[in-house]
């Protein structure tokens, strides 16, 4: 979306906060990540296609968990996102009331729960995870996933600083590797987009205490057409006050 567009849409858009409500999970992750990065997009979104295109290339590093997550306040510019979910925009307009900024725009990426820049900036986002990666906790816990029959379970490990010094609150994504659009309206009509580890659909599993613990998810929550992989996270705060990323793992289903 150009300059001009994000700014005046942005200064008059105040939508009303979701609830994120969340669904997902499988297999154990295989690597520990350095940082989740979630990037805030639209279909309707002109300056959002190399955004989405730099979440594809960062979703093939093992050590980031990207994440698209489609926004719906566009919607109305003249082409309704079909991936979009007000949850998301929820949960983006979050962010900004925790920075105390109006620093809601797309394509937008925050960084490991923390800093926010525009989503196609790859040297700027990486340069994000290593700063994010300085401050004590941010992605230092372990957590895995396992999946047992029709079970998935959620494992993290206990804080190295005690159960009272960390808390948060776990998460699962439901998540679809690669979506390919034909947007047939507004700013990019004509044009076929392909989204990357799109969000789904969320799914809160639980709370930490800053003890270990694990979390057990029937199968049957997380089943939707498409989705093919998972992502969970412990982060700090609550979903109406998001904080930093504490710890995440990433899964293939199939």
């Amino acid at each position: 979306m150009t300059a001009m567009m994000a700014y005046n849409c942005i200064s008059r858009w105040s939508g009303a906060l979701g609830v994120c409500a969340i669904v997902a999970i499988i297999r154990p992750a295989l690597a520990e990540p350095r940082a989740v990065v979630e990037l805030f997009t639209s279909q309707g979104c002109s300056s959002c296609p190399p955004a989405d295109k730099v979440i594809g290339e960062l979703a093939k590093d093992p050590s980031v968990i990207a994440l698209s997550m489609p926004i719906d306040y566009w919607d109305y510019l003249g082409w309704k996102d079909t991936l979009a979910d007000a949850r998301f925009s929820a949960r983006q307009q979050a962010y900004s009331r925790v920075r105390g900024d109006r620093g809601v725009y797309t394509p937008q990426v925050v960084v490991n729960g923390s800093a926010h820049l525009v989503g196609s900036d790859r040297a700027g986002i990486e340069g994000a995870i290593g700063d994010t990666r300085k401050t004590d906790g941010v992605m230092s816990l372990p957590v895995s996933m396992t999946l047992a029959g029709k079970q998935i379970t959620v494992s993290v490990a206990a804080s190295e600083k005690g159960p009272a010094a960390m808390h948060g609150e776990i998460w699962i994504c439901s998540i679809s590797k690669e979506v390919s659009i034909a947007i047939g309206r507004g700013e990019n009509r004509g044009r076929e987009v392909t989204y990357h580890n799109v969000v789904r659909n969320l799914l809160k599993v639980g709370d930490w205490n800053g003890s270990a613990g694990s979390w057990t998810v029937p199968l049957e929550n997380i089943s939707r057409e498409g989705v093919d992989a998972a992502a969970v996270y412990v982060q700090d705060g609550n979903r109406d006050k998001p904080g930093l990323m504490l710890g995440a793992a990433y899964t293939s289903l199939h």
